[in-house]
């Protein structure tokens, strides 16, 4: 086999050192890359020879260079050479042999696809970082070489395959993945602790939730949801966003979300809420901004109350199939300052499914936002079965994968309408308080023949009577027309709530032994499971007290 000759078809430097293997250069070719050996006109014994690039062989440079080389010709990849690196690395082969049995290395590599199509196409290829069977990495670039004048067939085509060892390279990088991946772990556990490990259930809504964090790096975002329930058969739903990923923003979610909670026990209007939680953003970081939506439930009312801080519209889909969008009000992200923020609704009747959701959802970098909100509607239209099923139908018409590119947070609620055993449990009894000495014992002759007919043991009969009688007489002597009893049975309490015209909310305390009042909403405190009082939209308040019922009143 002469070598010299498989390689005059190399390209680039390669070529035109095969072309002159047994040639000198010119003194006078110093632009063509060559060394002169001597000065002519002043030859010196201190200036020694010094040969040029053409004078080399290129079998003597291919042995002495470190990477693997290999050269192959044919169809079926007979072996042309091989130089020393390569024979250290993978033993002794023999020449003339096919590659694919005496180069059982680059078989092992996949590398005998990529040798055909090298030969095919006339063009190098390279791959980069294969671990080979002696546990080095290497780059492979493979060049095709013909012999002669390059017209010739297949027989006359090879390959030359140069390997270069990136070992080091590899498990550099290698041990910067791994570390990436615990990074990122690390992150989204942070990220999945800030977020409710249960969500509350309340009486009257189904409720699921699914968070997935957003593509393969250690920044996650700062996506958040809870559902918190708010006493009286009131329920808040909250979902935001915070600008930015990392731990950071995680951390700033975290902060965020437990003001929320926090002022949700205030029992505030959603745009109170988020006033509040406005100014706290822009305390936390004021170059951290984040979008958020805070919904109420109120079961009597038959809608949900929301507000909106430059977060993505609350959809509802009614019984009908028929979906709506909460477009307005909206105001700007939390954080921004100077805006004050309103309240809006949206029904919510039995039957009736709401979704909140985070732009990672709907947002894609090809197309408008409003198509996105546009399909994630079209889906839900379609999307029937319990919260946890449309989550899971949302979030894969959506195309949602583990290699997504923002974090996703999505929040169902149903409410469903309850028909026969099941809208037994669920009862509402309502009597309007018209004022004077007669309001008192027929508030309590009211809620006797409800928890009776309710059929309630004689120990919560009396108790919720007894706190009836508390709360009315409360009203009546603080508070202003018009007012209203309401009772109200879940399968899982009772609760009792007097509304009034005044605003001024009551406050439970100590009363000393001279004092003619300020005992009832202690009284009340003290037999309820619970109790809390709020100012109603238009003016007003409400008070309100709840008793769990025993399980046997439950089934």
């Amino acid at each position: 086999m002469n070598f010299t000759r498989w390689s005059a078809r190399l390209p680039g430097t390669q070529r035109r050192a095969a072309a002159r293997t047994e040639q000198t250069a010119s003194p006078d070719r110093r632009g063509e890359g060559s060394v002169p050996a001597a000065r002519a006109e002043h030859p010196t014994d201190e200036s020694p020879s010094v040969p040029g690039v053409d004078e080399l062989r290129v079998r003597e440079v291919l042995d002495r260079v470190p990477s693997l080389v290999a050269l192959v010709h044919g169809p079926d990849h007979r072996i042309a050479y091989v130089n020393d690196a390569y024979t250290s690395a993978f033993g002794v082969r023999p020449l003339g042999e096919r590659a694919r049995e005496a180069l059982p290395e680059l078989d092992a590599l996949g590398l005998f696809p990529l040798l055909d199509q090298v030969q095919r196409s006339g063009k190098p290829r390279t791959v980069k970082s294969r671990k080979a069977p002696d546990g080095r990495s290497y780059t492979f670039t493979c060049t095709p070489v013909t012999q002669g004048d390059g017209n010739g067939g297949s027989e006359g085509r090879g390959v030359l395959v140069f390997a270069t060892d990136v070992t080091d390279h590899a498990e550099a990088a290698e041990r910067l993945r791994a570390s990436e991946r615990r990074q990122r772990e690390t992150a989204v556990t942070l990220q999945r602790s800030l977020l409710p490990q249960e969500l509350e259930q309340p009486d009257d809504l189904r409720i699921a939730a699914t968070y997935h964090p957003g593509g393969t790096e250690a920044a996650v975002g700062g996506d958040w949801y809870d559902v918190i329930t708010l006493g009286g058969g009131r329920t808040a739903l909250v979902i935001g966003d915070v600008m930015g990923r990392g731990v950071r923003a995680a951390a700033v979610m975290g902060q965020l979300r437990t003001a929320v909670r926090a002022y949700a026990r205030l029992d505030l209007p959603p745009h109170e809420v988020l006033q509040l939680l406005d100014g706290l953003a822009a305390e936390i970081d004021a170059n951290q901004i984040a979008t958020c939506a805070y919904a109420i439930h109120d079961p009597n009312e038959g809608k949900l109350i929301y507000s909106s801080a430059g977060h993505l519209p609350i959809l509802v889909r009614d019984e009908n199939g028929t979906v709506l969008r909460a477009e307005e009000p909206t105001g700007p992200p939390l954080g921004t300052g100077g805006w004050m923020h309103t309240s809006g609704s949206i029904p919510l009747t039995p039957g009736s499914t709401a979704v909140l959701y985070t732009d990672g959802l709907v947002e894609r970098r090809d197309a408008d936002l409003d198509e996105g909100i546009a399909a994630l509607e079209r889906a839900l239209a379609g999307a029937t079965g319990t919260p946890q099923v449309v989550c899971d139908r949302l979030v894969r018409s959506a195309g949602v994968t583990p290699d997504h590119d923002d974090d996703v947070a999505v929040l169902v609620l149903q409410h469903p309408a309850r028909t026969g055993a099941d809208g037994e449990l669920f009862r509402n009894a309502a009597l309007e308080l018209l004022g004077g000495v007669e309001a008192a014992p027929r508030a309590r002759a009211f809620a006797s023949g409800v928890l009776t007919s309710w059929r309630f043991p004689a120990d919560l009969h009396d108790l919720g009577v007894l706190a009836t009688s508390e709360l009315v007489a409360n009203s009546l002597q603080h508070g202003t027309p018009p007012m209203r009893l309401r009772l109200r049975r879940t399968d899982r309490r009772l609760i009792i709530e007097v509304t009034d015209g005044d605003d001024h909310l009551p406050r439970r305390r100590r009363a000393e032994p001279g004092d003619e009042s300020g005992r009832g909403i202690a009284i009340v405190a003290t037999i309820a499971s619970n109790w809390g009082c709020r100012r109603t939209p238009g003016g007003g308040k409400a008070v309100w007290c709840e008793f769990a019922l025993p399980r046997t009143q439950t089934t």
